[in-house]
């Protein structure tokens, strides 16, 4: 398999794992549970795994998992449509002020980012009041928003409107960064936030119900299914799409908000390329791949079509990517979405020291305190041994650095 840049696991009755891993760490549960998804009995040609790929719940983070005729929501996962946007501005390093902490608090000012504990009170991280571009945003999505709620009322009672155009928690981010030339990037991460929660949990469920119902035996219960032409696979297909187009949205609103704050801040006028790339990771779309129109899901993944811009970035003080795809058709046309994890959160915060992570975030204005270990870089693969591991994948275009990090 030399002529190739990926690796391949073969199991009897299973189509083959095709893993763009080589250099990287790749953990044996990950690797079991890709076997699992290797046996499902409607996985066209193969699975293709990214150098990131580490193990998730239901499905592996870093997979692509082309399906014909179903569609499997855990695969598509709970956060739906979490992906990236960034736009290049007309500014340079030298434009920024010296002290970024005014810049940091001017984006954590704009965007509601985090979650408080739901005891009464506003949510920290929802709208008290929306504002004007995401009641505007929300007029684009409700009426379909209200035809899913027909037909499953439960969705009803979900943060929608409040959630549009906020960043939510974990390792959802809001950064300025530099790139090779010392011009000004911004560049955030999130998703579908609480009502593509809602939705992806729903279904999942959903589908577990189903497989039960048909006494359909799984080498993982999370990998249940909606088979086409079964009763809530069409409803999966227009929510998903939906949570998907409110994911974008979401970030799009951000960028605005972010754009508009740092204009307080920086004297210089300035422009801001908003849509140069925004890309979703975690979602289900239909392509045509080796003579078929497929379901490719990508968990943790994201579309690299040649000539297509695309996003893949490190953790709070490692590089970012702007990459432009090559088009592999081995992969789906894919490529990974970031550094992947290399311990869990728990284990992070056990084995990095508050310490380690201000001395790994020195260059960056970040929060330094022990609730953020969790995304500290140790926690994550190195970003170069992953941008290696896909170079048939993908070309870099931009090397960004951070030199700001919002964390919700």
């Amino acid at each position: 398999m030399t002529s190739h840049n990926y690796n391949v696991i073969q199991d009897q009755g299973s189509v083959p794992i095709k893993l763009w891993t080589r250099g990287v760490p790749l953990e044996d549960e990950a690797r079991d549970q890709l076997r699992n998804i290797a046996k499902l009995p409607f996985i066209h040609r193969w699975i293709a795994v990214m150098p990131d790929v580490h193990l998730g719940k239901g499905a592996t983070v870093g997979s692509v998992v082309p399906t014909i005729g179903a569609i499997i929501p855990a695969a598509v996962g709970v956060d739906i449509g979490c992906g990236m946007i960034a736009a290049r501005t007309s500014l340079m390093a030298s434009d920024l002020p010296d002290n970024l902490a005014a810049v940091r608090s001017a984006i954590e000012s704009a965007v509601p980012h985090g979650r408080s504990p739901p005891r009464g009170g506003r949510d920290k991280g929802a709208w008290e009041n929306a504002p004007p571009l995401s009641v505007e945003g929300w007029s684009q999505l409700v009426s379909d928003f209200e035809k899913i709620c027909e037909r499953h009322p439960r969705l009803k009672k979900t943060n929608n409107l409040k959630h549009l155009g906020t960043l939510g928690t974990g390792n959802h981010f809001i950064e300025i960064c530099l790139d090779e030339e010392q011009r000004v990037w911004f560049m955030l991460h999130s998703g579908s936030r609480g009502v593509g929660n809602a939705i992806g949990t729903y279904f999942i469920e959903l589908a577990k119900q189903e497989m039960r119902r048909w006494m359909i035996n799984l080498p993982d219960q999370d990998l249940a299914y909606l088979p086409e032409g079964s009763q809530h696979y069409a409803d999966y297909v227009f929510a998903v799409d939906w949570a998907q187009r409110y994911a974008r949205m979401n970030r799009e609103i951000m960028m605005r908000h972010v754009v508009e704050a740092m204009r307080k801040v920086i004297p210089k006028p300035f422009e801001a390329q908003a849509e140069a790339v925004n890309c979703h990771h975690n979602y289900v779309q239909m392509e045509h791949h080796f003579g078929k129109n497929v379901h490719v899901t990508r968990k943790g993944a994201v579309s690299a079509r040649k000539g297509e811009l695309g996003i893949i970035p490190g953790s709070m003080g490692a590089k970012s990517f702007i990459v432009r795809g090559l088009g592999n058709e081995d992969s789906f046309c894919s490529c990974s979405h970031g550094a992947g994890r290399v311990m869990s959160r728990t284990a992070a915060k056990k084995l990095i020291s508050l310490d380690d992570h201000i001395k790994a975030t020195a260059h960056v204005e970040c929060r330094k305190d022990a609730d953020v270990v969790d995304e500290s870089p140790a926690a994550y693969k190195p970003i170069d041994a992953v941008m290696a591991a896909q170079e048939d994948l993908v070309e870099i275009v931009h090397t960004l650095r951070q030199v700001v990090c919002v964390k919700g």
